[in-house]
């Protein structure tokens, strides 16, 4: 597979005023170089190179002048269990017309679970198609509706019902994907409502990556959070299948896929079972609790050293995972996420160079993300630093190398007063915020920002922008289509000792003085009136 091809440094006098580079680029490069070699194995939680990465980044973050952040110790512990799906037989759906339905694991279909357990068996159980699988009442939608789907099978499109609508107006905000779109979700509710097995059926535009993706990410070892019934009140068995297997289930139930996926997008649409179609699919369980551990570094502030901005970046990535073609099987992560990871490290040396703020900064690389926002979840729910006391923060994730650009890509542009702070910072640099390109991606609910919003913390997440200075927004396309097909959770994401710094640069200065401004001001922003998380922001700070 090939790299995706850097572009060459040019001049940029005529396209942004001169800016001082002020984040140090030598630092991050080595950092991303560290973490993405193949001697961290990927950095999957609960492995060597989990146990690595700690060393380094507690390394890194005392040489760059950082204290420990959680009462004298670098570390909040993340109690997880890995679950590793073990000899998988084929899923099958019997019944109905023609022979009985096979799919193989990878290929076709992916299976595991939440529930720790040594062994998962779903047999001979009935199959219902639940259309997007919500159940929202606030907005009058229930896919569930009238229907008793335990011990069943539920088959669930991914995404909205209005995620083809070309503006942002919709029942689900249109275009722009709501949580109720995200894979995480629809798992959820099938688990509250009962099913005994629930399947995604994958559309590589709705989902927003190939089946490549999907593989690469939910075969091997799977981390999920401790819970207290061992994942109980889970379905059994959970995963995504092929389209074009979606289809021909559905057809041997005599029903047509296209027809109903299309009905399923209409408020008062019914669940339609698959009449005398069975699902059977089983696999071992290879289970191991353990502890994964969110690092936490702090510069104390000198006025209102409890009142803290946070630098928030996920350390982790897939690990060993399915081999390229060449047979290298480790995804190293280089962009996804050493890049933020090293951001973190950088920008705590230039801050603590330039001097302590008047609140605190603090600098979290949490675990986890890649397996559903674990660490940053845990933090949200068993928080250091008390949210009412918390202005703000920065979220960094996959840090684009495409070059310098115009503009950055807000996600999330408009829901909180935090884009007056970095549309001041971009001012500085000739640069413009723009809101994402392709909302019904979901990249808000994609990464940790969303859980702190959660909580109410508002969270400012931008994307490298891509309006590139050569090239234009023909050129940021294909660095983007170029990543997510080539290198995007498959082992080609690597450091690449050619790639152009003069973008990242300019975006790293950003999300320093984004930060250093929140730590130096006095204000508590929040999110706009009417957004879904100023309620819990206001309720937050009223006690203060």
């Amino acid at each position: 597979m090939r790299r995706l091809a850097p572009l060459p440094l040019i001049a940029l006098a005529f396209a942004v005023p001169a800016a001082a580079q002020t984040v140090p680029i030598d630092t991050f490069r080595e950092a991303v170089k560290t973490l993405s070699s193949d001697d961290y194995e990927g950095r999957a939680p609960g492995t060597a190179g989990e146990e690595k990465t700690l060393a380094f980044l507690v390394e890194q973050f005392k040489a760059a002048g950082l204290k420990p952040g959680n009462k004298g110790s670098w570390f909040q512990d993340v109690p997880m269990v890995e679950l590793t799906a073990k000899n998988v037989t084929p899923l099958t759906f019997t019944g109905g017309t023609g022979a009985a339905q096979s799919l193989a694991y990878g290929p076709q279909m992916v299976v595991g679970s939440y529930r720790v357990t040594p062994r998962v068996d779903v047999k001979a159980s009935d199959v219902v198609f639940v259309g997007y699988g919500i159940n929202a009442p606030e907005r009058g939608w229930n896919d569930y509706a009238g229907l008793d789907v335990r011990g069943k099978t539920v088959v669930i499109l991914v995404n909205d019902p209005d995620w083809q609508t070309p503006d942002l107006k919709g029942p689900f905000g249109g275009r722009a994907m709501t949580y109720y779109g995200r894979w995480t979700y629809k798992f959820e509710e099938a688990a509250r409502q009962g099913a005994a097995a629930a399947l995604i059926v994958h559309q590589t535009q709705p989902a927003a990556y190939g089946w490549n993706v999907v593989q690469s990410s939910w075969t091997g070892a799977q981390q999920v959070a401790a819970s207290k019934d061992d994942g109980a009140s889970q379905s059994a068995a959970i995963g995504w299948i092929q389209d074009a297997q979606a289809k021909a289930l559905f057809a041997r139930a005599g029903q047509d896929f296209d027809r109903l996926a299309a009905a399923a997008k209409v408020k008062g649409f019914k669940a339609v079972p698959l009449t005398g179609v069975k699902a059977n699919v089983g696999f071992d369980m290879q289970v191991r609790r353990h502890a994964s551990k969110n690092v936490i570094g702090i510069l104390p502030g000198t006025q209102h050293p409890d009142e803290v901005v946070l630098y928030t970046a996920h350390w982790d990535h897939l690990g060993r995972c399915e081999a390229a073609p060449d047979g290298d099987d480790i995804c190293n992560g280089a962009i996804d996420n050493a890049t933020g990871t090293a951001a973190l490290i950088a920008i705590a040396k230039e801050e603590a160079a330039k001097g302590a703020t008047p609140r605190s900064q603090v600098f979290v690389a949490v675990t986890g993300e890649e397996s559903g926002l674990l660490g940053s979840d845990y933090y949200g729910r068993n928080p250091v630093f008390p949210h009412a006391k918390t202005v703000g923060g920065v979220n960094m994730d996959a840090l684009s190398m495409a070059g310098p650009a115009k503009n950055v890509v807000v996600v999330g542009y408009g829901k909180s007063d935090l884009d007056g702070y970095l549309t001041r910072a971009l001012a500085a640099q000739g640069r413009v915020a723009s809101p994402e390109p392709t909302p019904e991606k979901g990249f808000y609910y994609r990464s940790d920002h969303f859980s702190l919003a959660k909580h109410g913390v508002p969270m400012l997440y931008f994307d490298g922008g891509d309006d590139l200075v050569q090239g234009g927004k023909a050129a940021g396309k294909a660095y983007a289509e170029a990543y997510e097909k080539n290198a995007y959770h498959g082992p080609k994401d690597e450091f690449d000792p050619n790639w152009n710094y003069a973008g990242v640069q300019r975006d790293l200065d950003l999300y320093a003085a984004v930060g250093r401004a929140l730590a130096s001001t006095t204000e508590w922003p929040n999110w706009k009136p009417g957004d879904e998380f100023r309620a819990i922001r206001d309720k937050s700070r009223s006690g203060q």
